[in-house]
């Protein structure tokens, strides 16, 4: 069994697992309806192939029907899926479709709000691993479903020398020394510098990408000018709509943010059944 089956699986049995005293009472055969899902608010759509499944888990017989696809931007009253097939099935499924949907779009939506303010395409909004336990993979085709792109996946996809792994090596040098031997020519070796002399030393051991962490937009400025394109320039902490623009301009190249997946809201969705 894949991920995303595990995790639909263990998100329909932590809510119909027990049984479903409402349901199944009502009906002892399922009888064949309609479901309807239309947004209720304008939305960048993600997890359409989710949603998909959670109903093909439960009814594998059901047909589903949409006029749209992930990262189309969808109006308020759209209809954005239709849904065939057992009553029964149906209702246990709803809330578990609908709340991958609803999640799923709002990272989409946040992101995709984040990218249109910034106009900026000559630099990159980033994610980051501040994802939801399980739900990385589904988290991450979200924010590129919204106009962003994607940083390492997990720690086996990317080198990220952090503030703890310098203090454990004693040094940026001493990190960089130690990784570098260990590693396929196809990776890069990023590291974070908080100052100018970790930006410098950074520099002197053949980082290949430094990002700034939580520097000021001076500060950062700086940092940039004497990195002059030697490498990518990352920025990351405290990042928001507000200042996104301004950190744009001290010529980064991408600039990541854990708030496209731990602070995006969830769009309002739902589903109405036709017997």
């Amino acid at each position: 069994m894949d991920a995303l089956s595990e995790l639909i699986s263990l998100a329909l049995y932590e809510d119909s697992g027990f049984g479903d005293i409402t349901t199944d009472p009502l009906m002892c055969n399922s009888r064949p309806g309609t479901g309807i899902i239309k947004a209720k608010e304008p939305l960048v759509l993600s997890g359409m192939k989710v949603a998909e499944q959670v109903f093909r888990t439960v009814d594998p017989d059901v047909e589903i029907r949409s006029d749209f696809r992930n990262a189309d931007r969808i109006r308020e009253g759209d209809t954005v899926m239709t849904v065939k097939g057992g009553l029964k099935a149906m209702l246990k499924s709803e809330r578990i479709a609908l709340n991958f949907l609803q999640r799923l779009s709002g990272i989409a939506t946040f992101t995709r709000s984040i990218v249109d303010h910034l106009d900026n395409r000559e630099v990159r909004v980033v994610d980051t691993r501040k994802t939801t336990p399980g739900w990385r993979l589904i988290e991450k085709a979200a924010v590129c479903d919204g106009g962003g792109y994607n940083h390492r996946m997990s720690l086996f996809d990317g080198v990220l020398i952090k503030d703890n792994h310098i203090t454990v090596a004693g040094g940026i040098r001493n990190a960089v020394a130690a990784i570098r031997p260990k590693l396929s020519h196809l990776i890069k070796i990023e590291v974070e510098a908080a100052t100018m002399a970790q930006v410098e030393e950074a520099l002197d051991a053949g980082a290949e990408v430094i990002m700034l962490d939580n520097m000021g937009i001076s500060q950062m400025k700086k940092a940039v000018d004497l990195i002059d394109h030697r490498v990518p320039v990352e920025a990351s902490g405290n990042i928001t709509r507000d200042n996104i623009r301004e950190v744009a301009a001290t010529g980064v190249d991408m600039i990541s943010m854990g708030a496209l997946t731990n602070q995006a809201g969830a769009v309002d969705l739902s589903m109405r059944i036709h017997v």
